[in-house]
């Protein structure tokens, strides 16, 4: 799949996720063989700039090819300014966000609310794409309200405007994360589109990655939550995908290997206080399901250090292969 003049690896695309796809996720899955990775969304208020959570999302120093930038706003000037921004900070694709649910993003008629203006979702698109000399993405869903889908008209218009390619999520606004993804429209997307479409939501295993893919046609697929503590989903997806056969699940002292890894490139990006808060939520993520995982997260949680918590969490594992454990994961329908 190209998009624009860069050709990704392969069709397996990690999803921006606010406080989440910063750049130690996002080279972690890379390097499990994810072909793309989008950053977490950044917002185009004139204090995006000077605000240090922003300047941490918008660092992409050392990062694998093509870098993906995601803006969100509701303006299409201040839009095309974020994305010449972005441009100018390293990125080499800039992708809009259309899709995000959130209530404190639409109240704002940002995110998954522009679809409601299908004009104003026009004059976006055009003023970004006009305004950098890189490719444009789109991210959105299948319209604001159930019944109301309006992804057919969204997807035309963004082909025309020049949009490189698009994401859509089989879900509205108004179903938020709930029920299930429909892929249906995805299909007809992909059957009238001559650009390359992604497909999103509800991608939480390899089968499924299959299964996706062949029902939309869709060139990509993008994975979201199921990597969550689990970036390794991006080998089991690729191998399946190439030999149609599963790889077993990682042993634990590959996983303690990794997590490990996550936590001082976490460290190392945010600092002691912020690194230490951030890398809470990525521990909890990688032990859900394993021994004992609950008291051992009340304990990981008592830590206020970088050092205090690594030893915690090593000291787990250490137990974990005493114990000569493999990593059992519940089933979840993650999207």
């Amino acid at each position: 799949m190209k998009i624009g003049s860069y050709t990704l690896d392969n069709s397996l695309i990690v999803a921006p996720m606010a406080g989440v796809t910063d750049r130690p996720f996002r080279t972690l899955c890379k390097h499990f063989g994810a072909g793309h990775a989008v950053s977490e969304m950044m917002t185009v208020d004139a204090t995006l700039y000077a605000n240090k959570k922003s300047l941490y999302r918008a660092n992409f120093d050392g990062e694998l090819a093509p870098i993906s930038a995601q803006i969100a706003g509701s303006e299409p000037e201040s839009m095309a300014e974020a994305a010449r921004y972005q441009v100018a900070n390293g990125a080499q694709i800039v992708d809009i966000n259309m899709g995000c649910p959130v209530r404190k993003v639409c109240r704002k008629l940002a995110g998954s609310a522009l679809l409601k203006d299908e004009d104003l979702v026009a004059r976006i698109l055009d003023a970004v794409v006009s305004a950098v000399d890189v490719p444009v993405t789109l991210k959105t869903r299948l319209g604001y309200a159930d019944g109301e889908e309006n992804i057919l008209r969204v997807a035309a218009r963004a082909e025309q405007a020049g949009i490189a390619a698009l994401a859509i999520h089989g879900r509205t606004r108004e179903q938020m994360y709930t029920g299930q993804a429909r892929y249906e429209l995805i299909r007809e997307v992909k059957r009238n589109a001559n650009i390359p479409i992604i497909a999103n939501g509800d991608i939480d295993s390899p089968q499924k990655a299959k299964l996706v893919l062949d029902a939309t046609g869709a060139d990509a697929v993008m994975i979201g939550r199921a990597a969550q503590g689990r970036p390794w989903i991006f080998r089991e997806m690729s191998h399946y995908l190439q030999t149609g056969e599963l790889l077993p699940p990682p042993e634990v002292a590959e996983v303690r290997e990794v997590l490990l890894g996550h936590l001082d490139d976490l460290y190392q990006f945010y600092g002691e206080y912020s690194g230490c808060r951030i890398a809470r939520k990525h521990i909890a993520w990688y032990t859900n399901g394993l021994h004992d995982s609950n008291a051992f997260r009340q304990a990981m949680y008592a830590q206020d250090s970088t050092s205090g918590q690594a030893r915690v969490v090593d000291a787990y594992f250490q137990t974990l292969l005493e114990r000569d454990e493999r990593l059992s994961y519940r089933e979840e329908n993650l999207c």
